[in-house]
């Protein structure tokens, strides 16, 4: 029983990684890159979708719906607020840091005012990472 589990939870991480290679092997053959990425896309949201029915369909066979249901979606929830936070704070921090340094070239004084807007970026991932903490403080 304890090797079918570890099957089944590394059976969505083997399925990504071979979507990867594929995707890699696509584009290095001449396939068009917008065409692979959707493809990416659509897969991720596939193995996003069975990792999130799986727990709900073991838990109604188990007859315990409630506290199950409850604690999975407070932990979907925690990683999906720590998670998007970072991303978009990576975007943010991405587009404000070489305007930054370009801003810092030009005009050493802008130097305070450019790394504010840097701080600002990653403000965004430390609000998400403390909803999260939020969110999970009350599971226990």
């Amino acid at each position: 029983m304890l090797i079918f589990n570890c099957i089944l939870m590394a059976l969505p991480v083997i399925f990504l990684i071979a979507s990867v290679a594929l995707a890699v092997r696509a584009v290095s053959h001449g396939k068009s890159k917008k065409r692979t990425m959707l493809m990416q896309l659509a897969s991720f949201a596939a193995v996003f979708t069975i990792c999130l029915v799986c727990p709900f369909a073991a838990s109604a066979a188990t007859g315990d719906t409630a506290s199950a249901g409850a604690s999975g979606m407070a932990y979907i929830a925690a990683a999906a607020a720590t998670g998007l936070s970072c991303i978009g704070g990576g975007i943010a921090v991405g587009n404000a840091a070489p305007a930054a340094i370009g801003a810092t070239s030009e005009d050493p004084k802008a130097f305070g005012k450019a790394i504010i807007f840097v701080a600002l970026g990653e403000g965004i991932a430390l609000y998400g990472m403390l909803i999260s903490i939020m969110i999970l403080s009350q599971l226990g």
